[in-house]
């Protein structure tokens, strides 16, 4: 297990992310409890990237239901195609938010929060988990972020996704 994870400060967003990623993948196939992993993955990107919040939305039935975060408190239950986070799950791929008040439906947890990305997780073809995460910077987050925050989403997948029910 894992006790602290390396995070170089003085680093490029990608060069940030270049360091975690293999850091994260050991320290999820080491462990089998997924909410142990979400917990981890969740406060070490906080921590490494300062991000407002950083957490997960699990399905259940026909909801999102609040899992593992870091960051003031957040929407416990989100339904199937509303704000942000239920937008990624009907539709099944990022939703890259420069603007949160832009975005049609947006559902203000936070009035802080201005700019947002979420990330899908699949098992067997369907959503099962959403990453999100949110700033208090307008137009925070680009390709970069979506393209290593897909990729370690998809460790997530490998990981933990078969531990899943719903």
């Amino acid at each position: 297990m894992a006790e602290s994870i390396y995070i170089p400060e003085a680093a490029t967003k990608s060069e940030k992310y270049e360091a975690i990623l293999p850091q994260i993948e050991a320290l999820i196939s080491s462990e089998k409890d997924t909410y142990a992993n979400l917990a981890n993955v969740a406060a070490v990107l906080k921590e490494g990237f300062g991000f407002f919040w950083v957490g997960f939305y699990l399905v259940k039935g026909s909801e999102l239901v609040l899992g593992p975060f870091q960051g003031p408190l957040a929407c416990t239950r989100i339904r199937k195609g509303k704000g942000v986070c239920g937008t990624a799950w009907e539709k099944g791929f990022t939703q890259l938010v420069p603007d949160v008040e832009a975005f049609p439906g947006h559902i203000a947890c936070s009035s802080a929060s201005k700019s947002e990305i979420v990330v899908p997780g699949f098992f067997k073809d369907e959503v099962w988990i959403v990453l999100d995460v949110d700033s208090d910077q307008l137009d925070d987050f680009d390709q970069e972020d979506q393209v290593y925050l897909e990729k370690m989403m998809n460790m997530l997948d490998r990981h933990c996704a078969p531990d899943f029910t719903p």
